[in-house]
C-alpha cells in the first residue's frame, strides 16, 4: 500500500492506518474455531492429573481434526509430546516449570505489577470484569491464572473476551520465551496461543528487554535470578507466593525436599 499524501489530515491518517490494521470480521465458523483453539490451550495449560492425562489421545484427535494453522500446527506438537509421557512424568514436569520458576508463572499480572498493590487492583478488576458478563471462577484459581484467561477469552469471543490477553501480550512473551529457553513441550502451546495475537509492537519488544533484564515493577532484585531459574535451577521455597492464599495441590512432586505452593487444580 502506497504512503498516504502529506496533504491528508493527521487525524483521518490514524484513523486510515488503524483500519488497515483492524483484523477482518469473523465468520461465525472461524469464531467457533478460534473459541475451541483458545479452549484447547486453556485445557493443555492446566495441572495435568490423571483426568487430563486419559484425554491426550482424543485431544490429539480434535486438534487433527482441526483445520490447518498454525497454532492447531503447534498443538498438534504439543500433544505428540503429551500422548507419550506417563502422568507421573507430566505433573513433575508441570511443578517444576510454571510453579518452581518465577519466570514462567501462569499468573499474569505479576509480569506486569510485580508484588505489589497494584496486583491486588489488578486482580480485583480483572474480577470484576468476569463478574459483569455473568461469569464466576469456579475452584478457587486467581482470576490472572492463564487457562483462566483463555476460557473468559473463548467464552466471549473477540474484543472484549480477549482483551486482558491483549493487556498481557508482554508477559505472555517472556512465558514463551522462557520455555523456549528451557526446551519445555509447553513452548509449542503458548507460541500457539501468540499466533492468535496481534503481532508484538516494537514497543511490546522493547518492555520484554526490559523485564528480562530488570524484573517485574518494584521487585529488590532484576531478572538475572529468573535467567538462572529459567536454565533449571529451581527458586527458593517462596520465592513466589500469590497475592492471596492458595491449598496445596493433591499430587505433590516426585522429590520429597521440593514443596508446591500452588492452588487447586
Amino acid at each position: 500500500m502506497s504512503p498516504l499524501p502529506a496533504s491528508v489530515p493527521a487525524l483521518v491518517r490514524t484513523r486510515i492506518r488503524a483500519a488497515v490494521r483492524r483484523p477482518a470480521r469473523l465468520t461465525p465458523e472461524e469464531r467457533e474455531e478460534r473459541a475451541l483453539l483458545l479452549r484447547l490451550c486453556s485445557l493443555l495449560l492446566q495441572y495435568p492429573d490423571e483426568e487430563l492425562a486419559a484425554s491426550a489421545a482424543g485431544l490429539a484427535d480434535t486438534i487433527e481434526a482441526l483445520p490447518p494453522s498454525p497454532a492447531a500446527a503447534h498443538l498438534a506438537h504439543f500433544t505428540t509430546w503429551l500422548t507419550g509421557q506417563e502422568t507421573d512424568a507430566l505433573e513433575r514436569h508441570y511443578v517444576e516449570t510454571f510453579d518452581l520458576r518465577r519466570r514462567s508463572s501462569l499468573y499474569l499480572t505479576y509480569y506486569l505489577h510485580g508484588d505489589t498493590r497494584r496486583r491486588g487492583m489488578a486482580l480485583l478488576t480483572l474480577n470484576q470484569r468476569y463478574r459483569a458478563t455473568g461469569w464466576d471462577i469456579e475452584g478457587g484459581e486467581l482470576p490472572d491464572y492463564l487457562p483462566v484467561v483463555l476460557e473468559f477469552a473463548a467464552l466471549m469471543g473477540p474484543g472484549g473476551g480477549e482483551a486482558p490477553l491483549r493487556q498481557h501480550r508482554r508477559g505472555l512473551e517472556l512465558i514463551h520465551r522462557a520455555l523456549a529457553d528451557a526446551e519445555s513441550p509447553y513452548r509449542h502451546v503458548l507460541t500457539a496461543l501468540l499466533t492468535l495475537l496481534p503481532p508484538p509492537t516494537d514497543a511490546d519488544r522493547a518492555a520484554v528487554a526490559q523485564l528480562v533484564a530488570e524484573g517485574p515493577p518494584d521487585e529488590e532484585v532484576g531478572l538475572d535470578s529468573y535467567g538462572t531459574y529459567g536454565e533449571g535451577a529451581f527458586a527458593p521455597p517462596g520465592t513466589f507466593v500469590p497475592p492471596m492464599a492458595a491449598s496445596p495441590t493433591r499430587v505433590p512432586p516426585a522429590d520429597p525436599t521440593t514443596t508446591r505452593m500452588e492452588g487447586t487444580r
